[in-house]
């Protein structure tokens, strides 16, 4: 079995942090993720025991430039956690989630370790918004999939996540600089940062996103929640399959290492077989 690490960098989420340490811990083992929190003035929760985490300077104060500064920084804590005797690094924001098909039968370090991986892999991006009128308010109560049921299969989130050997994350882990993609099979990053109205509304008005120039960038991304609840919720199994056939192929003119899809809006519903996943 190959020895993996999932590392992550966050400021004020423990929201999602909680369900990270939850998810990958299970997955991966706590003594195998890695956790940098951005700035001294943050608090390590007691929910990371068992995990490596630790207070980081803050890194830059608008979005654009404290986005470079945070995957430089995440890029080199990956590259020493692979000298350091990792096979992989899996390199993801606090509400991302790479999860196998459960069709498989297989936890994730189990399918990891049967790929042929050169320099990363990427899972196929699922967005997930609020169908409203249907899904309520996000709560603790459930597991994530339980209470949400649709998203949109997104080339945003379809991320060279995995990696084998040291290299660059852009921005987000969006690419990696140098290097093509390949979006492995039956494997799907869900990002849920989008996932909850309320939620969202409340991240508008938190002063240290604002201040840093996330709300424009927020307020783009809520239209996940329309896409999820105007769309027809297509099947997942075909259209999934079409979307890695899609975004393998095609790519935008200024960024040939990013996956494209003809700008095309795509809708699905989850399976049940994912119900208790996340």
């Amino acid at each position: 079995m190959k020895k993996i690490a999932a590392l992550t960098m966050v400021r004020n989420d423990d929201f999602y942090l909680r369900k990270w340490v939850d998810y990958y811990g299970a997955q991966l083992g706590r003594e195998n993720l890695y956790i940098y929190f951005d700035g001294l003035d943050q608090q390590i929760a007691d929910f990371c025991a068992g995990t490596h985490a630790e207070l980081h300077e803050k890194i830059g104060s608008q979005v654009v430039s404290a986005e470079k500064g945070r995957l430089k920084f995440l890029s080199a804590q990956a590259a020493g956690l692979l000298s350091q005797g990792y096979d992989l690094v899996i390199g993801v924001d606090a509400d991302e989630f790479i999860v196998v098909d459960p069709k498989l039968g297989l936890s994730l370090p189990e399918y990891l370790s049967r790929q042929k991986i050169g320099v990363s892999i990427s899972a196929l991006g699922l967005d997930f918004g609020q169908k409203l009128g249907e899904e309520g308010d996000i709560t603790d109560a459930e597991p994530f999939l339980r209470q949400r049921h649709y998203a949109q299969i997104g080339t945003r989130y379809t991320k060279p996540s995995i990696v084998a050997k040291p290299c660059v994350w852009g921005s987000g882990f969006h690419r990696i600089k140098g290097h093509n993609f390949h979006i492995a099979k039956d494997l799907y990053l869900m990002h849920f940062g989008y996932f909850d109205k309320k939620r969202l509304e409340d991240r508008f008005q938190d002063a240290d996103r604002v201040g840093q120039g996330w709300g424009p960038h927020m307020q783009k991304r809520a239209r996940t929640i329309r896409y999820a609840t105007e769309l027809p919720a297509r099947d997942f199994d075909r259209w999934t399959r079409f979307a890695r056939i899609c975004q393998t192929l095609c790519r935008p003119p200024f960024a040939l290492n990013k996956p494209a899809m003809f700008e095309l809006r795509i809708v699905v519903r989850i399976p049940d077989r994912f119900a208790d996943i996340v």
